[in-house]
């Protein structure tokens, strides 16, 4: 962590964020358009390679609307063979540089029937469904309590900050519970059929170690799905593909950048 935080620091002119963003599948292009600072993660110590098309992989440092941000431009993944530990060690790292609020991005599956691809859905609770935790193993006490209360990883306020944000700007969002599989391959009818009778409206392949990494370090969280298809089995469902998800991610940018932009300014 030391050697992280000090080249990091060194090529930032110690930059000091108070909020994270991590950007996932097709929201690349908002730190693209928002950078004072951008290093790669391969030539961040300690930081691992994202390796899934459409993201490259930057820790990308910028002032937006009179607030310090630290985004992570495309983040890594359980299903490419990382560690839990590996795929949440920047979360730990943006505690350390200072950030308080974290907006955890993703694109999603449909499991409610009502959604609609390029819906916004901000994320009431989640289901973790992956298998693992990524606060197995010993005990680090300067980051967070070993046994973490999870009543509210997604914070209301925050929520509340977010929905005001959308009114504002005419988008009316859903709202929702995530559930995460491990990946890499979507999942079969029948997983999703389980997920809504227990309670999913959203199924993604990732979000949820961070969220529950950034709770435990005392960091407020908020998360946001743009639903990018119908679910497998799910009324108006065809096969499943990760163009289709680029795409539909692609035609909801436009909303979902200015709904950023609006909460980074009312934080």
């Amino acid at each position: 962590m030391e050697d992280t935080l000090k080249y990091i620091n060194e090529k930032t002119n110690n930059f000091k964020p108070e909020i994270g963003i991590i950007l996932g599948s097709g929201l690349g292009e908002f730190a693209d358009e928002n950078c004072d600072y951008a290093l790669f993660y391969t030539e961040i110590p300690n930081f691992i390679k994202s390796t899934v098309h459409g993201h490259k992989g930057r820790l990308v440092f910028a002032n937006i609307n009179g607030k310090r941000v630290v985004m992570m431009q495309g983040r890594n993944h359980f299903y490419e063979g990382h560690s839990m530990a590996e795929i949440t060690y920047p979360v730990k790292v943006m505690k350390k540089l200072g950030v308080k609020n974290l907006i955890l991005t993703n694109a999603a599956g449909a499991v409610n029937e009502s959604f609609k691809p390029s819906d916004l859905m901000i994320i009431t609770d989640h289901i973790n469904f992956m298998g693992t935790n990524p606060l197995i193993g010993p005990n680090d006490a300067d980051f967070g309590e070993r046994f973490p209360d999870m009543s509210e990883i997604y914070k209301k306020d925050l929520i509340k900050v977010a929905d005001e944000c959308a009114e504002k700007l005419g988008i009316k969002p859903q709202h929702g519970v995530y559930f995460a599989s491990s990946g890499p391959s979507y999942e079969t009818p029948a997983e999703i059929k389980m997920a809504r009778i227990m309670g999913a409206d959203a199924v993604g392949m990732s979000t949820v170690p961070e969220a529950i990494v950034a709770n435990y370090c005392g960091i407020n969280v908020l998360g946001i799905s743009c639903i990018s298809n119908a679910a497998a089995g799910v009324k108006g469902g065809q096969s499943l593909s990760h163009e289709e998800v680029i795409e539909t991610t692609n035609s909801a940018k436009a909303s979902f950048k200015a709904l950023l932009q609006a909460i980074i300014y009312a934080f």
